[in-house]
């Protein structure tokens, strides 16, 4: 099954752009996946192809237009069916490693780009669209965010990293920060590379792995080690266990 991706943007010419190279570019070469850019402008109705207007309620920059994003979206998803239609906006959700392995092990997505000031809001609640963010920032369109997105998504694909198992310990995929690595010389500017890793003892290694990922997590992430810490504490069941009552 080729994973397809379908960004909606008002510049196509973006697409693939980097996953053109590298890993994802040796991919889509391929045909791991495939890239189907759509150009928003194409679905205005009028002779000047306008795509967005001023804000309702007055204020700075010009929206995109409800009725255009509308026909766009219903024209990928008629092309494409079955696929997720994602919009790429701050005001999202934000991505999680364990989305991103639910899309890449799905048929592909459609990626809805931003720009201006954003979407007029209606186009969420007449259309099936799952806002997503790429973090606390803004940039200049959602094109850069979808990028990112799709990066991840590939690099998951099979046969896309060199072995199937080359993503199981990174950041994020069990709750953590990755371990640190290292790599020759031993000796680099009076810094050495830690002995447990040149001992051979693989249990040593992986124990030393763990923790140090542990002390990373909770010194730089302290959000993401209260989710890790909360996660470890709940029952297989995923319900919360009742704290006993003290008998009396």
């Amino acid at each position: 099954m080729t994973f397809t991706a379908v960004p909606l943007t008002l510049y196509p010419d973006m697409f693939p752009g980097p996953l053109g190279h590298s890993m994802a570019g040796r991919a889509l070469e391929a045909g791991v996946w495939s890239c189907d850019p759509v150009q928003i402008r194409d679905f205005a109705t009028d002779k000047h192809r306008t795509v967005d207007d001023t804000p309702a309620g007055g204020g700075a920059g010009m929206v995109l237009k409800a009725d255009v994003l509308g026909a766009a979206i219903d024209h990928a998803v008629a092309a494409h069916p079955g696929l997720p239609v994602l919009a790429m906006t701050p005001r999202g959700a934000p991505i999680t490693q364990a989305r991103v392995r639910a899309l890449a092990a799905g048929p592909g997505a459609i990626i809805l780009c931003g720009r201006f000031e954003g979407f007029d809001e209606r186009i969420f609640e007449a259309r099936a669209v799952e806002q997503v963010s790429m973090g606390d920032i803004i940039l200049s369109g959602g094109e850069m965010g979808a990028l990112l997105l799709l990066d991840a998504c590939i690099r998951l694909l099979p046969g896309v990293m060199g072995a199937p198992s080359s993503g199981d310990d990174e950041s994020f995929e069990n709750g953590l920060l990755e371990y640190p690595h290292y790599t020759r010389p031993v000796t680099w500017e009076g810094r050495t590379i830690p002995e447990v890793l040149r001992s051979g003892d693989h249990a040593k290694i992986a124990a030393w792995r763990k923790q140090q990922a542990e002390i990373d997590t909770r010194l730089r992430r302290p959000d993401l080690w209260e989710r890790h810490e909360g996660a470890r504490d709940r029952p297989a069941s995923g319900a919360r266990q009742k704290k006993k009552e003290p008998r009396p």
